[in-house]
């Protein structure tokens, strides 16, 4: 009967040990925060970043990299802290709101009278090819409008962003930060001319 029994613990603990050695390690869009970024002219108006549209294959907690000409992995052990889709508005989020000099009210109760510019952004691709670059190809639309929705003007806009990546995980997760900000930075600025042009 003990011969049995004996050989459970010990398959047990082997497993056990085969799960601790395989860690998850958890990246984000969002780059750490510095206090060297010059202080930009504060604008009139308020920003409401929408939900980041993203392919569905893509818009997941784990990290999706691309393998050769037509392969794709998807990365149990690499993962992003969030979906990828709230790392990117996030991420969008944070810079724009230090760009632009002003507040982001997604999700806030706005004044009536209160002028808000929507940033609704598509991500077309997100291409990440460890050891060589971070690929974003990506729509935006802005629309500037009082709080009640009136007075609105639009206007849309594409753009795509190459990062060079020379390590592995770490260093395309990194990529993917800078890939971000470039992202924001184009986007500010059409919101600026936007906003002028009214």
């Amino acid at each position: 009967m003990n011969l049995i029994f004996r050989p459970m613990p010990i398959a047990l603990a082997f497993a056990l040990t085969a799960c601790a050695s395989t860690p998850i390690h958890y990246h984000t869009m969002l780059p750490p925060v510095t206090h060297e970024a010059v202080a930009q002219p504060p604008v009139a108006f308020l920003i409401d970043v929408l939900p980041v549209g993203i392919p569905a294959q893509l818009d997941q907690s784990q990290l999706v990299v691309r393998q050769g000409e037509s392969g794709m992995a998807v990365l149990d052990g690499e993962r992003w802290a969030s979906p990828l889709g709230d790392e990117v508005r996030g991420a969008l989020s944070s810079e724009l709101t230090v760009l632009l000099n002003t507040q982001d009210v997604a999700g806030l109760p706005i004044q009536s009278d209160q002028p808000v510019v929507r940033v609704k952004v598509q991500i077309r691709r997100f291409d990440i090819w460890p050891g060589q670059r971070v690929q974003i190809a990506a729509d935006w639309e802005l629309t500037f409008a009082n709080g009640n929705g009136t007075g609105s003007a639009r206007v849309v806009r594409m753009g795509h962003v190459d990062e060079p990546v020379s390590g592995g995980y770490q260093d395309a997760t990194i990529a993917c930060q800078r890939a971000a900000m470039d992202l924001a930075t184009r986007i500010a600025s059409d919101t600026r001319t936007l906003a002028l042009s009214r």
